[in-house]
Order: C-alpha cells, then structure tokens, then sequence
C-alpha cells in the first residue's frame, strides 16, 4: 500500500511539474528591472521642463518632446492589451518556431534609432487624446506598474502564447521587453530634441 502511494504521489508531483510553464524567477527579475529602468529613463528625460521645452520641435515635420511623451504613452496602452489578448488566446507554442529574435535582440533592436520606422497614423502625436504632456505622462506611470506588477506575479504561460504581428513573431514575454524597448527608443528622441542647437534654454 506504502508503494503504492509512493508511485501515486510521484506521478502527481511529475503532472503539476509539466503543468508549470511559469516565467523563471530570472525572467521576472530581468523584465521587471527592465522595464524599471527604462521607465525611470523617461521621468528623468521630461524632469524639469518648461512648457516651451516641451512643445519645441527641430522642424515642422520632427516630433518634441511633448510628442514622444504622447506617443510613448498611446503605444504602451495599446501594445499591452494587444499582448493582453494574445495571452487570452490558447497556447501557440507550434509557433515559436516562426520567432527570430531573442530576448536580447529584442531589446537591442527595438532601442535601435539608426532603423527608422514609421508608426501607424493613430499613433502619431497629432492623433493622440492626450491634452497634455503631464496627462501622457501619468497614463505612461500608471500602466507601467501595473504592467510591473502583472510581470511579478503572473502564472500565465507567456513563452508559449505567440504574438503574430506585421514586423515579426514575438512570444508574450517577449512583448513585454518589447514595450519596455519601445519606451527607450523613444527617450533616445527626447534626449537627442533636448540636444538640438535651438532647443529653448528655459
């Protein structure tokens, strides 16, 4: 009877771990300094500005420093329920073979500003509901800690749901370095508006 019970609770414990397809404790902790450290990255760059600081533009067509605020905010809503409706969705793991990136490449790549990208209309700073600077900029507070605290204490199997999208396949873990990259991508603008010649000095 003793092994009998013995051999019902191994198999029991072998079930629940190949049901734990959890985030590693390290994949927590990456993401969520990761994404710390990129959102301490845009307070820092938007500290201190004048209104005229923020709504100058190097040229009629370049985006200020009030656009990117905007937009970082819009976009980080909207590419967080995206993901949030991919992880809805049943698991895809047949399709991670159709990812490219690592975790790595991901963040390295989305940071990147050499590769131009043009955003979708409704992401464009004139499109955008946002009044003001300060109110994109506490959406962008607000929906990062929530998006830090998702990632602290999710139990969903974010490597096996996988995001098809037009520029590439992401797995939902992915996504969410993604949008920590983005929000970089983007303080590299502001940083080099602020950098221009002509840029206000108060």
């Amino acid at each position: 009877m003793k092994k009998i019970l013995f051999c019902l609770g191994a198999v029991a414990a072998l079930s629940f771990t190949s049901l734990d397809n959890t985030i590693s404790q390290k994949e927590r902790d990456d993401a969520s300094r990761f994404l710390k450290e990129t959102e301490e990255g845009v307070i820092k760059s938007v500290t201190g500005l004048s209104d005229a600081q923020l709504k100058f533009k190097p040229a009629e067509d370049k985006w200020g420093v009030e656009d990117c605020i905007k937009h970082i905010a819009a976009t980080e809503a909207a590419l967080w329920e995206m993901t949030e409706g991919f992880i809805k969705q049943a698991a895809n793991p047949e399709k991670r073979a159709d990812i490219k990136w690592t975790d790595e490449e991901v963040m390295k790549n989305i940071e990147d500003r050499t590769n131009k990208v043009k955003t979708f209309p409704k992401f464009e700073p004139q499109n955008i509901s946002f009044k003001t600077a300060e109110e994109a900029l506490k959406s962008f507070k607000d929906n990062r800690a929530r998006l830090i605290e998702f990632v602290n204490s999710t139990q969903e199997d974010l490597r096996n749901h996988v995001a098809a999208l037009p520029f590439g396949s992401y797995d939902c873990y992915q996504m969410i370095l993604f949008i920590g990259a983005h929000s970089n991508r983007h303080m590299q603008q502001i940083e080099e508006v602020k950098a221009n010649e002509k840029f206000p000095k108060e």
